[in-house]
């Protein structure tokens, strides 16, 4: 594995084919749904689309998904993803605390209460991840990437949105406290030493557990791993080390902040896609509570397209749809259909996704991610509980036939 690879052909060396069909279509997606963004809404909101979409090929070629490192952890007690995870955490906070706190204005981060809510949110979301078979980012491009599962995760996904935000009013009742940035207590330099502390003790307890099962640590793909076909090609067709990724993750998020002037998110877009198509068959979603706040009723009297997560999923699924013809793989994802059993989990896991989600402020992006690099300990919280969740919906799935 850390053998340097000794020839290194080019695009057109024999043995990569492309799904021309996959990736035209991809190209036509982006230049129609990129020229309405561009007639309808301003131009700051076709550079998010831009950047959902290199997002999505990241993501795709990166294989990065929460859901599958934190299983391998645990089932396999190799830990690569989750130091992955971890890295970008760093990384991500190291750019962005300080820049939400440069006194720039227009630029909110990601924080959000603790209490009830979020920790029944987070934990239920972490089951939905293990049965549903992806986070919210892993849902969008595995759907973009042509997997039928995912597909009926995502529906029901949106419907678990719905359902929580009609809810999320009782659950913001419950016992709870206000939101805790730990800039304001700390400062940014206090904020960033204490986050990377404590991203050092998980990086620390990671390494432990593999250790005590393996005798060793695998470091490969984290850093580097060799391009048996050339560094071009596999940016192009995949499968990139988990660096690449990162830098890539952490840089749009940045930029979506700085462009957007709020971090990533993702399953809100969620909340107003299922909302709207209530509201089509006559449902007058005016008469819950949560949309009749500001942010949720303006989103769901606009079009999706003003509408900065729902532009960026567009741009995510279109990217990973990309990335997926480029490197052929369209056509194996989409023979992916669940049956029976793995059907059930697909709709379970997703309510569980789309419920949690919208009770625990977001998911492994928007809670999680844009979360820790903006320093509010309520992400800490969700990290903790959504973990704890994806415990048991590990020892779930073999009930449903879903390997380990």
């Amino acid at each position: 594995m850390n053998q340097t690879a000794t020839a290194q052909p080019g695009l057109d060396s024999p043995g990569w084919q492309t799904d021309r069909f996959i990736v035209g279509a991809a190209l036509i997606g982006f230049v129609l749904l990129g020229g309405l963004i561009w007639l309808e809404t301003a131009p700051f909101l076709l550079a998010l689309f831009a950047v959902g979409a290199l997002l999505g090929i990241a993501l795709y070629h990166g294989a990065f998904g929460f859901t599958a490192g934190w299983r391998n952890l645990v089932v396999h007690k190799r830990g690569a993803g989750f130091r992955a995870q971890l890295l970008l955490f760093g990384l991500s906070s190291l750019i962005m605390v300080p820049l939400l706190n440069s006194g720039q204005p227009g630029m909110v981060g990601a924080i959000a209460p603790v209490g009830t809510s979020l920790v029944v949110g987070s934990f239920i979301f972490g089951i939905g991840m293990q049965l549903g078979g992806g986070c919210g980012s892993g849902t969008l491009f595995t759907v973009g990437a042509g997997n039928i599962r995912m597909v009926v995760t995502l529906l029901f996904f949106i419907v678990g949105t719905v359902l929580g935000s009609i809810h999320l009013p009782w659950w913001l009742d419950q016992p709870g406290f206000d939101p805790v940035p730990l800039v304001a207590t700390f400062g940014v330099p206090g904020a960033l030493i204490l986050q990377f502390v404590g991203l050092g003790l998980l990086a620390w307890w990671v390494n432990r557990i593999e250790r005590r099962a393996h005798g060793n640590v695998e470091r490969g793909e984290l850093l580097w791993k060799p391009q048996e076909h050339g560094v071009l090609r596999t940016l192009l067709s995949g499968r990139w080390p988990f660096t690449w990724a990162i830098l890539i993750l952490a840089v749009g998020n940045a930029l979506t902040l700085a462009i957007g002037g709020a971090p990533w998110s993702i399953t809100f877009a969620f909340n107003v896609w299922g909302a709207k198509a209530l509201e089509a068959i006559g449902v007058n979603m005016g008469q819950f509570e949560f949309w009749t706040w500001d942010y949720p009723a303006t989103a769901l009297r606009d079009s999706v397209l003003t509408n900065i997560p729902s532009v960026m999923n567009f741009g995510l699924l279109l990217g990973a749809m990309l990335a997926a013809g480029l490197a052929n793989r369209f056509n194996a994802a989409s023979q992916n259909r669940p049956e029976g059993r793995q059907f059930l989990a697909a709709v379970i896991g997703g309510l569980l996704l789309g419920y949690g989600a919208r009770l625990g402020f977001g998911c492994n992006i928007g809670a999680l991610f844009s979360g820790i690099a903006s320093a509010s300990l309520h992400a800490w919280v969700w990290f903790a509980c959504a973990f704890v969740g994806s415990l048991i919906g590990i020892r779930l799935r073999p009930v449903f036939r879903l390997p380990n």
